[in-house]
C-alpha cells in the first residue's frame, strides 16, 4: 500500500525543509499545496522533490478539501502534514507495518508531540490525537474556518508513535499567526448552530476531538467572556501539571491557554459591540 504526503503552505521556507526531509524517500508521493507564498517556499519544495500546486486561500477547511480535490493523488493512503511538522522514523516504520499487514480501518489518529523553544510540552497537552492518515476518498474536512477536523466515512484506529510539531520560526511569528486565528475563532462564536453543518459530532464519550468540541460548546462557550480563559489556564498549567515542565512550558501555557483565548474573547466582544452599534437607529448613541 502506498502513502502520499500533502503539506499545506504559506511562507514556510523556514520550516518546510524539515518536513520534506522527514518524508523524502519514504512517501511514494509528496505534494506541497501552496497559498501563493511570497518567500522561497515554492523553490524549497521543488528543490526537495515535491510536486507543487498553488491555490488561493479562503480558509483552512476549504484549502484541505481543495487539495484533496485538485491534486493528482494516486496513492491509497494520504497523510496530511503541516509545514512545521515532521515524521519520525518510528512512526514511518509503524505505518509501513500496518500497511503491510492490512487494516480494516479507513483512517488513523496520530499522537501529536509539541515542541516549544526546544522542549517537549508534555503535561497539560499530551497526548493530543489528530486524525491525519486516511484512505483516499474516505475523508473530507469539516466546514470550519480554524481548528478544523477531518470527517471520515468508515472506522478509525490509532497508531502508537508520535509525529512532531516543531516550529523553527520565532515567537513573533507565533503571535502574529495566533492573532489571525483569534479573529477566525471570534467569528466562529457568531455562527448560528444551524449554519454549522458538516462538522464532527460533539460527544463527551466520543473521540478526543469530539469530547473537546463538546466541552467547548457545552461548558467553555457558556462561561462569561474574559473570565473563562483564566479557568482554562489554571486547568492546563496547575491542575494538569504544566508547571512541572519548566519555564518554556510556563511561557507556552501562558500564551496559548490564557493570552490566546483572552484575545479571542476581546475580539468577540468587539464584534458584538460593533454589531449592536450597526443595529441602532441613526442618531441613537446607545447611552
Amino acid at each position: 500500500m502506498s502513502v502520499a504526503v500533502v503539506i499545506l503552505t504559506f511562507n514556510e521556507e523556514a520550516n518546510l525543509p524539515q518536513a520534506l526531509r522527514s518524508v523524502r524517500g519514504w512517501a511514494q508521493e509528496v505534494f506541497v499545496f501552496d497559498s501563493f507564498s511570497a518567500d522561497r517556499t515554492v523553490e524549497v519544495a521543488r528543490e526537495h522533490g515535491a510536486v507543487v500546486m498553488q491555490h488561493r486561500f479562503e480558509n483552512y477547511a476549504r484549502q484541505r478539501n481543495a487539495a484533496l480535490q485538485r491534486l493528482p493523488l494516486t496513492c491509497e493512503w494520504i497523510l496530511f502534514l503541516d509545514a512545521d511538522e515532521w515524521v519520525p522514523e518510528a512512526l514511518k516504520r509503524e505505518i509501513d507495518a500496518v500497511m503491510a499487514l492490512g487494516t480494516p480501518h479507513d483512517a488513523f489518529q496520530l499522537s501529536w508531540r509539541f515542541i516549544w523553544m526546544g522542549r517537549w510540552i508534555r503535561r497539560g497537552y499530551y497526548p493530543t490525537w489528530i486524525l491525519r492518515l486516511f484512505r483516499r476518498g474516505k475523508a473530507r474536512c469539516e466546514e470550519r474556518a480554524v481548528n478544523e477536523h477531518l470527517v471520515v466515512e468508515g472506522t478509525t484506529g490509532r497508531l502508537e508513535n508520535d509525529f512532531v510539531h516543531e516550529d523553527l520560526r520565532g515567537v513573533g511569528d507565533w503571535i502574529d499567526k495566533h492573532n489571525r486565528y483569534a479573529t477566525l475563532e471570534a467569528r466562529e462564536l457568531f455562527r448560528r448552530r444551524s449554519e454549522q453543518t458538516g462538522e464532527i459530532d460533539a460527544h463527551f464519550f466520543g473521540t478526543q476531538a469530539q469530547r473537546k468540541r463538546w466541552l467547548r460548546h457545552k461548558v467553555f462557550n457558556r462561561m462569561p467572556p474574559l473570565i473563562r480563559p483564566f479557568f482554562y489556564w489554571i486547568y492546563r498549567y496547575v491542575l494538569c501539571g504544566g508547571f512541572l515542565d519548566g519555564r518554556e512550558a510556563f511561557i507556552y501555557h501562558f500564551l496559548h491557554a490564557l493570552w490566546f483565548p483572552l484575545l479571542i474573547d476581546v475580539k468577540y466582544l468587539e464584534m458584538k459591540w460593533q454589531r449592536e452599534r450597526d443595529a441602532r437607529p441613526p442618531g441613537d448613541s446607545g447611552t
